[in-house]
């Protein structure tokens, strides 16, 4: 199972994110876990200084804004 983390305030975009990611899942038809990471101190952790940025499986694959859908579709299919 893939484990997905979308790291941001809770902004639209990283709630477009987050929902995005999981119409894609359903769409592939596997199953994913999925977390919202608000936690400041966490997401900088990553590396990350421009959200929303997504996590998949410990490595940050995306940072700053809304990613594509066909960039999204990749993520399920590797």
């Amino acid at each position: 199972m893939k484990t997905f983390k979308v790291l941001g305030g809770g902004c639209r975009n990283c709630e477009v994110t987050a929902d995005l990611i999981a119409q894609a899942a359903k769409d592939a038809g596997i199953e994913i876990q999925l977390e919202k990471v608000t936690d400041m101190a966490e997401i900088l952790g990553y590396g990350v200084m421009s959200t929303p940025g997504v996590v998949l499986d410990g490595k940050v694959v995306h940072a700053g804004g809304i990613p594509g859908p066909d960039r999204v579709r990749d993520w399920m299919r590797g």
